[in-house]
């Protein structure tokens, strides 16, 4: 397989996934809370037997959102090339292999790598039902990607608010051939200093998976009631804007716990996280190790460490282009993030020229292909 371009950041969302695999494959103890496609009022919709609603089937987005023609520029651009169609619904097009490759074709990229449900796996609010979702999920993701296993590369979800379910699903995730983890950072989720992961990032190590996070916007609580449209507009633009800042906290807790020192064959990927912070979040860690933190079992700066194990993915970010050489050209990753809203599918050529406008022709290649056909074993 010839790579030149592979996207680094794009999504399986539930709203496409076949409309009774987790009913007709769950353990009968937590049946009622598998999703499943139903009728209601605005069209067939994911819910469970216990009233949660999860989103419109076939629709925009993670959330499973009601395309509306002129709302979302990108979402205008989108449903040009028929992805919110009643022909793409029926042929559940962004879950069909084939047709999964034909989009990719049409956007100028040979693979892309696959985030999944776990906005899903959060929203049902319960442990066990969480963790049987995500096996159903990951078993169908296996197989979904084997029609083209050198260009769908699926991540396998795996729950952080518990070390030994974690560890005992990345090993089955690396037995059945995926190639990396995405990990649920959703509410009770355990610190990621806390050594109780230790025998989880030994397994992730042994095993070549590189560990994900993927920003997402900060759960929304319902708005006041004094609130007008617009203030309520403001709200959710706030939530989704500052969504990427999260991976500084994430990163500080893999950093100054030493996860990243006991085990230095360890790979993290920040997804959709953008560039331009992470010179700024760099020297400040850097700068209260040295100045106040030397106790903590680091050999390393934390700089050090991220420029040998760490990656960040981006869909537009023109200033993170002018920070390269302060972030570190191994640790750069494009994404299209396809086929979500915001992302630059079907234009993601044109925006890459854009992007990497003046610069050299071997920096664009590295960081829009040759990073994460390194990092994935291509």
């Amino acid at each position: 397989m010839q790579y030149q371009c592979v996207s680094a950041d794009c999504h399986l969302d539930l709203g496409w996934m076949p409309p009774d695999l987790f009913v007709n494959n769950a353990n009968a103890a937590v049946k009622d809370l598998m999703p499943y496609v139903g009728d209601a009022p605005d069209g067939p919709t994911w819910m469970n037997k216990r009233g949660q609603i999860f989103g419109l089937a076939c629709a925009m987005g993670s959330g499973g959102r009601k395309y509306v023609s002129g709302k979302i520029d990108r979402a205008d651009r989108m449903a040009a090339e028929g992805l919110y169609s009643d022909a793409a619904r029926t042929a559940r097009r962004l879950t069909n292999p084939e047709l999964r490759l034909k989009d990719q074709d049409r956007d100028g990229i040979q693979a892309e790598v696959l985030y999944g449900i776990l906005g899903a796996v959060n929203r049902v609010n319960d442990g066990k039902a969480g963790a049987e979702i995500t096996r159903i999920y990951n078993d169908w993701l296996a197989d979904f990607c084997k029609a083209s296993p050198k260009r769908l590369i699926g991540l396998g979800l795996i729950p952080g608010n518990n070390a030994q379910a974690a560890v005992a699903e990345a090993k089955r995730v690396a037995a059945m051939g995926l190639r990396g983890v995405e990990m649920s950072l959703g509410g009770g989720a355990i610190p990621l200093f806390e050594r109780q992961w230790d025998p989880l990032w030994a397994v992730m190590q042994e095993a070549a998976l590189p560990l994900h996070v993927h920003i997402t916007p900060y759960l929304l609580t319902p708005d006041p009631a004094h609130w007008t449209h617009m203030e309520s507009r403001a709200n959710n633009a706030v939530l989704l804007g500052k969504s990427p800042l999260a991976a500084v906290d994430t990163l500080m807790q893999m950093m100054f716990g030493g996860a990243l020192e006991r085990f230095p064959g360890l790979s993290m990927v920040f997804a959709e996280s953008g560039l331009s912070w992470i010179p700024y979040v760099l020297e400040r860690m850097d700068y209260e190790f040295s100045d106040q933190y030397k106790d903590l079992p680091l050999k390393l700066k934390p700089s050090e460490y991220w420029k040998r194990q760490c990656k960040a993915t981006f869909q537009l970010d023109f200033l993170g282009m002018r920070l390269v050489d302060l972030i570190g050209e191994d640790s750069l990753m494009w994404g299209s993030d396809f086929p979500h809203p915001d992302g630059l599918w079907p234009d993601s050529q044109e925006n890459i020229s854009k992007q990497f406008s003046g610069m050299p022709e071997r920096l664009k290649k590295k960081i829009t292909c040759d990073n994460a056909v390194k990092l994935y074993r291509l």
